[in-house]
């Protein structure tokens, strides 16, 4: 696995650019799902991050939102105000929110499983699209009272976006494991954005 600290015309260089085309998978899924419609990708960082360890369990995916509940820049934490620091574009943009997905492991589980887990996240995008998650009534706010229902939700939502026929070249390459990846292409290579930091406001 290799890395690639900054982004480029999504042409393969020395490997699989799997960043790349996750963030055009991505594309397509908002494009197509009126449910996403409020995300604005360009503000959005697609990362990869190493599994600690080679197991099937764990996380495949994570977001990190940029912002405080209600898109706030500081929150007052265990008695003390912070803030996020900013992560800016090549265009210098402000990056809302940061997907990154975990490596080898994502990969390494069916089809069907990539596109749910993918959509879980992007589904925590909050929809005022300010850098906060959606909130669920009650105190888990994240995924609201059912971790299940939730789940299966985005099971229904990854079965949707297959009926609306994307292309097939599009998202072809989650068939395939991280060892297959790599067998054909060389490597697997990304963009890895470094974890947010908080400071004191």
């Amino acid at each position: 696995m290799s890395r690639r600290e900054n982004g480029g015309d999504g042409t393969p260089r020395n490997g699989f650019d799997f960043t790349y085309a996750m963030r055009r998978v991505c594309e397509d899924m908002v494009a197509r799902l009126p449910d996403l419609g409020h995300i604005d990708l360009d503000r959005v960082a697609f990362s990869f991050a190493q599994a600690r360890k080679s197991v099937a369990h764990g996380l495949y995916a994570s977001l990190t939102p940029m912002r405080f509940a209600a898109g706030s820049r500081q929150a007052v934490l265990r008695g003390r105000c912070y803030q996020i620091v900013p992560i800016m574009d090549g265009q210098g943009r402000e990056i809302l929110y940061v997907l990154s997905f975990y490596l080898p492991r994502f990969l390494n589980v069916s089809l069907e499983e990539k596109l749910s887990t993918t959509l879980h996240e992007l589904w925590h995008i909050g929809p005022r699209f300010d850098g906060d998650l959606r909130r669920h009534e009650g105190r888990c706010y994240a995924h609201g009272h059912s971790q299940r229902e939730y789940d299966q939700q985005m099971d229904q939502l990854a079965q949707r976006w297959l009926a609306l026929d994307p292309p097939a070249h599009l998202y072809g390459f989650l068939q395939w494991s991280f060892a297959e990846l790599v067998a054909e292409y060389g490597a697997v290579v990304g963009t890895r954005v470094s974890a947010p930091r908080l400071i004191p406001a």
